[in-house]
């Protein structure tokens, strides 16, 4: 059963989004390196319809791998990613190094001095996550998702990642 969704209420870089209806569909595929997780998945059709059951398995693919615990991810975060990897050439599989992080997953990686961790991460409002793609170039897709000014966009070349949320948009990292 398909539902159809609201996405883009809050006054936020994401209300230069278009109108989904008539999009491509929301299509992904992921690995989740902690978990060795792989999902392929439309959850969302060209009519702008989210598939429940496809949400569903988002949201336990991109849990906390720390207490396993899932969330339900902010669908801005999710379209985010999608533009990300349609402007790659679409298809890719994604690794997921963190989506959403448990309180207490966040609050231990801080204490362990992890650097760049913040106090209020939107990982643990699922709405962040940090990603690479194999074969594309972190700066590729540290470029990509700029260009597309969503939302926050943070680069890690060293663990080897690139962050990408749904809050307002910002930039750090070289």
């Amino acid at each position: 059963m398909l539902f159809a969704a609201t996405l883009f209420t809050e006054k936020t870089a994401f209300a230069r989004l278009p109108n989904l209806q008539g999009a491509p569909e929301g299509k992904l595929s992921l690995h989740n390196i902690h978990s060795n997780e792989r999902l392929t998945v439309t959850y969302r059709n060209s009519l702008g319809e989210y598939d429940p059951e496809a949400l569903k398995a988002l949201n336990w693919l991109l849990r906390c791998h720390y207490t396993n615990q899932a969330t339900k991810m902010d669908l801005r975060v999710i379209e985010y990613l999608n533009q990300v990897d349609k402007n790659l050439g679409g298809g890719n599989e994604i690794q997921i190094i963190s989506g959403y992080r448990s309180p207490a997953y966040n609050s231990e990686l801080r204490r362990e001095g992890h650097g760049g961790v913040a106090k209020h991460s939107l990982h643990t409002k699922g709405k962040a996550l940090d990603i690479a793609v194999p074969g594309v170039g972190l700066k590729t897709v540290r470029r990509t998702a700029l260009a597309l000014a969503y939302g926050g966009v943070g680069y890690y070349s060293q663990p080897g990642f690139v962050h990408i949320d749904s809050g307002n948009f910002r930039v750090w990292g070289r």
